[in-house]
């Protein structure tokens, strides 16, 4: 008995000992935790979570969590995602990882014109910025994103009035007389133009919403957009959800903004010392005893609100359709006081899959509603000229109370041609529009079940916009109104003006692709063809100007009452992408387009481009290399057009209303009448033919990344205004097709991961870019005495212009006279070098001087990431620019100073560096005035927390701090050494400092 229960103990302990052993050998373990990206702090969504050595994985969420089970004697999981570095952590209960961003992802599917590409097999140039790069801060208007981060293309904001935008020049742009502004297309739209209402048409568009910009630079990238596509394209691709659960996402930006630089004039003792040593007794009789600043009365603190909420994820069920909501409110005040722009924005992608993945349906929409008070900008250049030493009030109820000067004996009591009081510039006139845009379009992409590697695609579009506004001008403001024929009606008081403008693109897009891996000739073919029809309609509808009575000024209906301009554009386009072995890639891409712009002759032209790239990394020499991961050489040569710049009717004989110049008499009555316009019915495309040659190369893993490219663009056909001969037309000059112009340049890309770790990481990024610009013909015959196509109209004088265009020269050169100095270097006025050597000064010793384009601009970008601290910088350098600085030839001299019209008026401290008198003429083309702008500019520091979760674990939250426009080193004298060449009456760009949150739920 003893020895039985002794066995059954043994036998139990041995069943003991073997399901422990078992339980042991079964032990699982579950994991959780949540994938982040580095830069951003926000949750990385489709990253692959593996244990090392078994087949067990998942996929994180749209938030970047996951949660997987790991088996007994697994140790290690694997964190994988394309465009992001391995990782790998020991198993816990919580593991949490930071990704880091490699610094290009050659298998990466990237947005191309008309479909996407692998990233390795492109051959053109195109760049692709992806939100984690974009710049920080307070961000107005998507092109402000990509500032300084491409290399080729020049972003330079049109000045600091909200909502301004900005000027993008890629690789130097292609026209002279036309536009030189890219194509943009949004989620495959083609974005109109501008709008009445809106300064710049991409201010209606929300920022925040915008995933990708590729911005395509060479014909090999642009041809298949044909007749647009000379100066780039811009592709924006908007944030669209994805599978998982939903996440919501709210941020929200405080700013404040101050003028950074003041234009630097005579302080009230200056102008009083200036006015008593160098005016008669009547001019010092009109001194006052205020201390006025007035730059300081005119500008304020500006305040800023940028806030946004999103929500995206997939719907449950079979379907599982992932969306994306969002919606945003913008409020900036200008730094000029009475500015702001207020804008609500929505957006909804919608992205079902149907028939196993087979039917892809993306639908997109976006909304904005922009509501914007405009500053009279006229009041920055009256506070450089007005009297330091008057007061803002006068004690008057007179002209809103305002001091001005005054004269009891003109019709509206105003002192004629005297500055106005700048505060009441701005308070006095109300500047107001209300603009609604919408963007949408229903892409519908088939996979056919019979044949997978056939797809046929159709895009349905639009953009539609509408702009009113009111501008209500009180009589104390009269410069832009009150001098004219109407002298009768000026004391009736204000005038009232409204308008309406509203514009309607449509399109329809549709081709066919068939991609195949032909494996037994190790080949792989890509082929696209397609068109599309684009109709572009502005409707136009005016108000008249209105006393405050009622009563209507002269002149101030529009020239074509009944205005609907049209346009339409048929396109056939197609595309070949042969890859061979994978290292030889030919693309081959043509498009041909009709625009009912030109005579039915001119009107259908064909574009197209070669291209060839070899990936020399995969040859057998190279393909083990540890040193070079990457290395491809790329050659490209096509044509593309020019489509602005010709009117919608210009080849057409048509009739406008005339204006008080041009009025016939009946009796003692004078009517206008519908007179003819010139008009040119040879009129084509300005067209650009692009040679690119570049490199592209990876180092060490990729840890070092970029590209060299060299290009040469030259451009025929150019728009240029010719002159004719009497009775030939209806104008002494018409606009024709006659001249060619080149651009040619390099452009070198690098970017670096200095510190790849888990928990550091630093990343630098350098861009340069040379471009030089030549004039090569202007005229349909040589002509050796016609100088050029002058432009660039300045203040002061009369008719005065400082700019031309001319044959051998580069665009925008300075037509200036050459300064002579005296001994100790000052300049003796109205004294130049006789450059013909004829004995006297005339027109023909203006010569070119520099130009207002640089020959080398620059961009620097810096992140640091630690833990969960981030920061980082963005700064831009320009090179061989140049600027006119006309706040010092219009307001620095004596005779503006002291008026001979009975005022007085402030002006440069350079007045006492000069001791210009202000006589004459010439002096205002001086090359005296023409100065370095060359630049070195801190855009954007930024620095970041992220503080994990919060709310009880409910959300995750990230903190950001950053200063814009942080500082500028530069040896020019003016405000501003950023600019278009001439620099007068420019709005400062503010410098802002930003605090920002973002919350994840």
């Amino acid at each position: 008995m003893k020895k039985s229960i002794k066995q059954i103990c043994q036998l139990l302990s041995a069943t003991v000992v073997f399901m422990l052993f078992s339980l042991g050998a079964w032990a699982q373990t579950v994991v959780t935790g949540k994938v982040t990206d580095s830069k951003e702090g926000t949750g990385v969504t489709g990253v692959t979570v593996s244990v090392k050595g078994t087949q067990v994985s998942t996929q994180t969420g749209a938030d970047g969590s996951y949660k997987i089970t790991v088996p007994s004697g697994s140790n290690t999981l694997v964190f994988t995602s394309v465009g992001f570095a391995r990782q790998e952590r020991p198993v816990g209960a919580n593991v949490d990882v930071s990704f880091v961003a490699t610094t290009q992802a050659l298998n990466e599917v990237v947005v191309v014109g008309y479909g996407t590409a692998r990233k390795k097999d492109l051959t053109g140039s195109m760049t692709i910025v992806s939100a984690k790069d974009f710049q920080k801060g307070q961000i107005a208007t998507p092109e402000q994103l990509i500032l300084g981060k491409v290399a080729g293309v020049s972003i330079t904001s049109n000045g600091g009035a909200p909502g301004a935008g900005s000027t993008i020049r890629i690789r130097g742009g292609a026209s002279l007389a036309a536009a030189n502004d890219p194509l943009i297309i949004v989620d495959g739209v083609q974005l109109g133009g501008g709008i009445a209402g809106s300064a710049n048409p991409l201010a209606l568009i929300n920022p925040n919403d915008i995933e990708t910009f590729s911005v395509l630079k060479d014909a090999s990238a642009a041809a298949i957009y044909g007749s647009r596509a000379s100066n780039g394209v811009i592709l924006i691709t908007t944030k669209k959800g994805r599978k998982g659960k939903a996440q919501i996402n709210f941020q929200t930006n405080l700013s404040v903004g101050n003028v950074s630089k003041l234009i630097d004039v005579l302080s009230p003792d200056e102008f009083r010392a200036y006015v008593n040593a160098n005016g008669d007794v009547n001019q010092k009789a009109l001194l006052g005893t205020a201390n006025t600043n007035w730059q300081d009365e005119i500008y304020q603190t500006a305040i800023g609100t940028d806030n946004n909420l999103s929500i995206s994820g997939a719907t449950k069920g079979k379907l599982a359709m992932p969306y994306r909501v969002s919606l945003g409110y913008f409020n900036q005040d200008g730094i000029l006081r009475t500015g702001n722009i207020q804008r609500w924005s929505g957006a909804v992608n919608l992205n079902p899959r149907f028939f196993n993945d087979h039917l892809k349906v993306d639908l997109s929409l976006k909304g904005t509603n922009t509501k914007s008070r405009f500053a009279n900008e006229g009041a920055i250049g009256a506070a450089v000229t007005f009297d330091p030493t008057q007061p803002v009030f006068s004690g008057s109820n007179r002209f809103g109370g305002y001091w001005e000067w005054l004269d009891p004996g003109t019709a509206t009591g105003l002192r004629g041609l005297a500055p106005s009081n700048p505060v009441a510039l701005l308070l006095e006139r109300d500047d107001r529009s209300n603009v609604n845009r919408s963007i949408g379009n229903l892409v519908l992409d088939y996979k056919f079940h019979f044949l997978p590697e056939l797809r046929a695609n159709i895009n349905v579009g639009y953009d539609v916009a509408e702009g009113t506004g009111t501008i209500v001008v009180n009589d104390s403001v009269r410069q832009a109104y009150m001098r004219d024929q109407d002298t009768a009606n000026v004391q009736k008081g204000g005038i009232r003006n409204q308008y309406r403008q509203r514009f309607q693109n449509t399109q329809i897009e549709y081709y066919l692709n068939y991609a195949k891996d032909i494996k037994k000739l190790k080949s792989r073919i890509d082929v696209t063809v397609g068109g599309g029809y684009y109709n572009n309609l502005y409707i136009n509808t005016f108000f008249a100007d209105y006393f405050f009575d009622g009563s209507k000024r002269k002149n101030s209906d529009p020239q074509f009452p009944d205005d609907r301009p049209q346009s339409r554009l048929i396109s056939f386009y197609g595309r070949m992408v042969y890859t061979l072995n994978n290292k030889y890639i030919f693309t081959f891409t043509g498009r041909t387009d009709g625009s009912s712009r030109l005579n039915p002759n001119n009107r259908w032209l064909t574009y197209h481009s070669e291209a060839f790239a070899w990936k020399i990394s995969e040859e057998d020499f190279l393909k083990n290399s540890k040193v070079i991961s990457d290395l491809k050489l790329r050659a490209a040569y096509g044509i593309t057009g020019q489509q602005d710049g010709i009117g919608l009717y210009s080849y057409l004989p048509n009739y406008a209303l005339s204006n008080l110049t041009a009025q016939y008499q009946f009796g003692n009555n004078f009517f206008t009448m519908y007179r003819p316009l010139p008009y040119n019915d040879r009129l084509r495309w300005e067209q650009t033919a692009t040679t690119n040659l570049a490199v592209d190369f990876g180092f060490f893993d990729q840890r070092i990344t970029g590209s060299v490219d060299f290009y040469v663009k030259k451009t025929k056909d150019l728009l240029n205004n010719v002159s004719q001969s009497a009775g030939t037309n209806f104008a002494p000059e018409v606009l024709s097709n006659v001249g060619t112009m080149e651009n040619r340049g390099v452009e070198l890309l690098i970017n670096s991961q200095v510190v790849r770790k888990s928990d550091l990481t630093v990343d630098l990024g350098f861009n340069v870019t040379y471009n030089r610009n030549r004039i090569t013909r202007l005229t349909f015959t040589e002509d050796p005495n016609y100088p050029g196509q002058q432009f660039g109209g300045i203040s002061g004088g009369t008719g005065n212009s400082v700019l031309i265009n001319s044959v051998g020269f580069p665009r925008g050169s300075f037509y200036v006279y050459q300064q002579v100095y005296d001994q100790a270097g000052n300049p003796i006025e109205n004294v130049f070098e006789d450059r013909n050597r004829d004995g006297q000064i005339t027109d023909k010793d203006l010569y070119r001087y520099k130009s207002a384009n640089p020959d080398v601009f620059m961009g620097f970008n810096g992140n640091v990431n630690y833990k969960k601290w981030n920061a980082g910088f963005i700064m831009r350098a320009s090179l061989g620019n140049y600027m006119y600085n006309n706040v010092f030839s219009s307001t620095g001299t004596r005779r503006n100073i002291l008026n001979p019209l009975n005022f007085l008026a402030n002006g440069s401290r350079n007045v006492l560096e000069s001791n210009f008198l202000g006589n004459g003429q010439r002096y205002y083309n001086s090359d005296y005035y023409v100065q370095n702008a060359s630049f070195l500019r801190m855009d954007n520091i930024s620095v970041g927390y992220n503080f994990g979760k919060v709310l009880q674990g409910k959300a995750s939250l990230r903190a950001n701090a950053n200063v814009q426009n942080v500082f500028v080193i530069t040896k020019y004298q003016g405000a501003d050494p950023e600019g278009f060449g001439i620099d007068n009456n420019f709005y400062p760009r503010p410098r802002t400092f930003v605090l920002g949150l973002n919350l994840d739920f």
